[in-house]
C-alpha cells in the first residue's frame, strides 16, 4: 500500500509552512512507493486527493494557545479531530474542514493520521521558529517510523 504524506501550508508565512517542511525533509528518506504532495491547504484539493487515497498523512500548523512546538497526532480515519484542532488556519476552509467533509461524504482514507505543530509566528516573510524546526525533526522522525511500518 502507497502512502500519500500531504504537507499543508505557506512557507512564506513563518511557522504555517511546517507542514510543507516536513514533506521536503521526509522525501529524502521516505521508503520507495511513498508519495508526497504539498497545498496551500485549500479544502477542494485536499477532497480529490483523499478520492484515491488508500492512506494519508497530513501536516500543518496549528495555534491553540499551546508551547511552540507543541505536536499533536490524531488518527482521523478512527475519529473526528477534537473541536478547535487546526482552528487557526490561514487557508479559509481548511484542513480539518475538509477531514470532516470528507468523513461525511464517504471519502476519508481508511487511514488518515493528521499531525499538527504549534506555531507562534506566522507573518508574511518571517521564518519558521526555531521551536517549531526543532519539532519538526521530531515530526519527520515519527512519520518515518509509521512509513516504515506501512511498508512492511
Amino acid at each position: 500500500m502507497s502512502v500519500l504524506v500531504i504537507g499543508v501550508g505557506n512557507p512564506d508565512r513563518g511557522d504555517d509552512g511546517a507542514g510543507r517542511e516536513v514533506v521536503n525533509r521526509l522525501r529524502r528518506i521516505a521508503p520507495e512507493g511513498t508519495e508526497f504532495v504539498e497545498l496551500s491547504g485549500e479544502a477542494a484539493g485536499l477532497l480529490a486527493l483523499f478520492e484515491t487515497a488508500s492512506a494519508a498523512v497530513i501536516i500543518d500548523a496549528s495555534r491553540s494557545g499551546a508551547p511552540a512546538g507543541a505536536i499533536r497526532r490524531f488518527d482521523a480515519a478512527a475519529e473526528p479531530l477534537p473541536g478547535g484542532f487546526l482552528a487557526f488556519s490561514s487557508h479559509g476552509f481548511g484542513p480539518a474542514a475538509a477531514i470532516e467533509l470528507a468523513r461525511t461524504l464517504g471519502v476519508l482514507p481508511p487511514k488518515c493520521v493528521v499531525f499538527a505543530v504549534e506555531g507562534e509566528r506566522f507573518d508574511i516573510g518571517a521564518p519558521i521558529t526555531q521551536a517549531v524546526s526543532v519539532a519538526l525533526d521530531d515530526v519527520v522522525e515519527r512519520i518515518s517510523r509509521e512509513l516504515s511500518v506501512a511498508d512492511d
